[in-house]
């Protein structure tokens, strides 16, 4: 994942993917937008992280794509969550959490 303050965990950019995808169906650059802005631009997904990312996704079958057409009435691929991404997402989520508060006991011991 292309980030101005470096690379994430492994696995972390398909649960933003997952996250954003459960609000509702995006293509690609929608999805790179969307994670832009709720993070308050602290996260950039770039093209070369977002595609490779969304193919695996497809391959697991955690998402889903058809051809579409974007706001700007463009021709686009439109990603939707599956219920397999569903519980992807909680599974991953769950992990992420565990791992954060593991961090943070290591930072906050004294």
């Amino acid at each position: 994942m292309d980030s101005t303050s470096g690379t994430f965990l492994p696995g972390t950019l398909e649960m933003l993917i997952l996250k954003t995808l459960s609000r509702r169906p995006l293509h690609g650059y929608g999805i790179a937008e969307t994670i832009r802005q709720t993070s308050g631009d602290a996260l950039k997904v770039g093209e070369g992280s977002l595609y490779p990312a969304l193919q695996r996704l497809l391959i697991d079958e955690c998402v889903k794509a058809e051809w579409g057409v974007s706001e700007n009435n463009r021709r686009a691929r439109i990603y939707t969550i599956t219920p397999a991404g569903r519980k992807h997402l909680q599974r991953e989520r769950l992990e992420f959490d565990q791992t954060i508060a593991g961090i943070l006991r290591v930072l906050e011991a004294r």
